[in-house]
């Protein structure tokens, strides 16, 4: 007798291998990452003055989240109108972050530590060869972050 039910098992197993392509990285294990990851997909998504990534920031930063927002939104700008193409971002809710976001989390985590990682991280992400002032909102960021006592880690 054979089954005539529908299978579902190569359709999911499509489905999953295409999301894995797209989304390789699991979320960052450190906490201050997500928050930074949240806010840029928050931003990124809706415009610099998305109220819950402010909300995010608040929360996490207490009353001193005006500074990691503030330059959180300046990265975010500079990140726009410097990049020669697009940067993917995965939906607020998605488990799984794709390589630009793996590597600006990175970029954010090396910055003070290993700037020449960073650099490369940065020309390789942006797709151009200048990438100073980019690299400077980065590690501005980073090191409001750390002074906070919420250093992104990766």
């Amino acid at each position: 007798m054979t089954d005539t039910r529908p299978s579902s098992t190569p359709s999911s197993a499509n489905a999953l291998a295409s999301a894995t392509t797209l989304l390789p990285h699991p979320l960052p294990p450190c906490e201050n990452a997500r928050i930074a990851l949240f806010a840029m997909r928050r931003m990124g998504a809706n415009g610099l003055a998305d109220a819950r990534a402010a909300h995010t920031m608040f929360t996490a930063f207490g009353q001193s989240f005006r500074r990691p927002l503030v330059l959180l939104r300046a990265l975010m700008a500079d990140l726009a109108a410097t990049s020669a193409g697009t940067i993917a971002i995965a939906p607020c809710c998605c488990a799984r972050i794709t390589p630009a976001e793996s590597a600006m989390l990175s970029i954010l985590a090396r910055v003070e530590t290993a700037p020449e990682t960073a650099r490369y991280l940065m020309v390789d992400l942006l797709g151009v060869r200048r990438v100073e002032g980019v690299l400077a909102s980065a590690a501005a960021l980073a090191a409001a972050f750390a002074d906070e006592g919420r250093p992104v880690t990766m």
